[in-house]
């Protein structure tokens, strides 16, 4: 009696259930359901109820402000007895969030903002915290006053708002330093070990002096090592246009540097990291982020011989200031590309929309005009779909163009075509059979097919893939044009097979009636010509 006594004592002070409570009322209607359906009457169900009234405490009626304000004082009853000073919570990347979390995560902090020594530290995008309020909130007007709803609600949330200030030039130049010497050497070693405290206190006091200078690495060096001289000589070059460019984000400085290393890596593996010159390297990629136009020209000049006649005038105009003529003298070794081409007088800067932007990158270190750009266009594909935008043809770019006219101008370059070699008559073949086959309408004859026929009149090896060639076109799209004037470009015994084959097919085809037409009519002339 004492036990169970105790047990409702406690029940009906505080309004929670003992279990020795619970199993009473279990007890009491257990005992009603157990006589039967027909002996339950609104009597016994009252008597139930009645008992679990006794046991339990009514709620009290509480309105949403007097919770909050007594969450808030249970809550600073919390910290005072677990001796907490002060609470900090630290919310980060909260803009990566979908809007609902992130808005409802707000609307969580919002109930700690009155509660002494607890702080919240938010590290989000300002602007995509708005576009999450907008998106939480659609049927709000845009705007209230001078400000949106959503800067108003923020600033109503936010009570001291701290925005990180961009990087400077001269911490843009010790950041990339550390990155390059970081990459190079690792965090383990002593060079960046010995590197870090010396940097720390340069971006102390970042307006004095350029950064990491020569007199305070020669103190912890001695001698400076050569991976952070290389490091000191890029971040020197490079860190003007990348702090501009980046705008002073430390996230995109790391991406560019980490890119540039990977491609080190790649071409490393691949057998040719010889051939690449990180300084280089590190100007073909800031054209690369921060300037497509000018990388697109220096990609198809590199896909082309090695050289770029526009990066030539652009780098010409930037060392003489634009006032006169800068001959660019090629100075490559025998056995590499093709010499660099003079800059063209006067000169021609192309009307890129960021051309102040060019010329001032054109006068970064080290000069590209006399590089062969091809391997690190080569290690830059993944900005470009493929290496060049198309087959590089380089000086045959002109006779192609010729090949692709009518039969009176191809017939003006047979000599021409004569002596080319077979590689270049292989590469013009290819070219001309890339061009035809993108034609939008082949029930007409399309442009450069009489230059096909001139290059495998006097280049018989390449009769064969012109009747494959013809083969893959599509039956149903081709006109009749392809069943006559090939007389001239198709005379080795084993092409003419195949032709007059591949004719044989047109006239059983049923796909095409006027091809099958055509091929039929070819057919009975042929027999009429043998039985005379």
């Amino acid at each position: 009696m004492a036990r169970k006594a105790g047990a409702y004592g406690m029940t009906v002070a505080t309004g929670i259930p003992h279990p020795d409570t619970l199993s009473d009322l279990y007890a009491a209607a257990t005992s009603v359901v157990k006589t039967g359906a027909e002996a339950i009457s609104v009597d016994s169900l009252k008597s139930v109820v009645d008992s679990a009234g006794a046991y339990l405490k009514d709620a009290e009626a509480e309105s949403t402000p007097q919770q909050m304000h007594e969450f808030r004082q249970e809550f600073e009853t919390l910290l005072e007895v677990a001796d907490i000073d002060r609470l900090v919570v630290l919310v980060d990347d909260l803009d990566r969030c979908l809007p609902e979390t992130a808005i409802g995560t707000l609307e969580a902090i919002r109930l700690f903002l009155f509660v002494p020594r607890a702080a919240f530290v938010i590290a989000a995008d300002e602007g995509m915290i708005e576009y999450c309020v907008r998106q939480h909130f659609p049927d709000l007007p845009t705007a209230t006053g001078p400000a949106t709803y959503a800067r108003n609600y923020l600033e109503k949330l936010i009570q001291v708002p701290f925005r990180l200030p961009s990087l400077g030039y001269t911490e843009t130049r010790i950041y990339v330093a550390l990155l390059l010497v970081l990459n190079e050497c690792g965090d383990d070693s002593d060079t960046f070990k010995k590197l870090v405290p010396i940097a720390r206190a340069a971006l102390q006091k970042p307006w004095i002096g350029p950064g990491l200078d020569r007199t305070s690495l020669k103190v912890a060096f001695e001698t400076i090592p050569d991976a952070v001289e290389r490091a000191l000589d890029i971040a020197y070059r490079i860190a003007p246009i990348l702090t501009d460019g980046s705008r002073g984000n430390p996230r995109q400085v790391k991406r560019f540097i980490n890119t540039m290393a990977l491609r080190l890596a790649i071409a490393e593996e691949r057998g040719f990291a010889d051939e690449l010159n990180m300084s280089v390297l590190a100007k073909v990629m800031l054209a690369e982020r921060f300037a497509p136009e000018v990388f697109d020209a220096l990609a198809r000049g590199a896909a082309d011989t090695g050289f770029s006649d526009e990066l030539i005038a652009l780098e010409s105009h930037a060392a003489s200031d634009g006032t006169e003529t800068v001959p660019v003298k090629a100075n490559r070794k025998a056995s590499s590309a093709k010499k660099a081409p003079k800059a063209k007088e006067p000169f021609q800067l192309p009307d890129w929309p960021n051309i102040e932007w060019a010329k001032r990158w054109a006068g970064i270190p080290p000069t590209l005009a006399e590089v062969d750009l091809r391997p690190y266009v080569f290690v830059s594909r993944d900005r470009r779909g493929g290496y060049g935008s198309q087959t590089p043809l380089g000086e045959l770019d002109e006779m192609l163009g010729k090949l692709m006219g009518p039969p009176l101008q191809v017939k003006q370059i047979t000599t021409e075509i004569k002596r080319l070699t077979s590689v270049e008559a292989e590469q013009l073949f290819d070219a001309l059979r890339a061009k035809v086959a993108d034609a939008e309408d082949l029930v007409e004859e399309p442009d450069g097919m009489h230059g096909l026929a001139a290059i495998c009149q006097h280049h018989p090896f390449l009769q064969a893939s012109l009747v494959g060639f013809f083969r893959d076109l599509p039956v149903t799209k081709v006109g009749t044009w392809v069943m006559t004037g090939w007389a001239g470009a198709i005379t080795e015994a084993e092409a003419k097979a195949a032709y007059d084959a591949l004719k044989s097919d047109w006239a059983e085809q049923s796909d095409n009636p006027a091809l099958s037409a055509a091929a039929k009519a070819a057919a009975s002339m042929g027999r009429k010509r043998g039985e005379r």
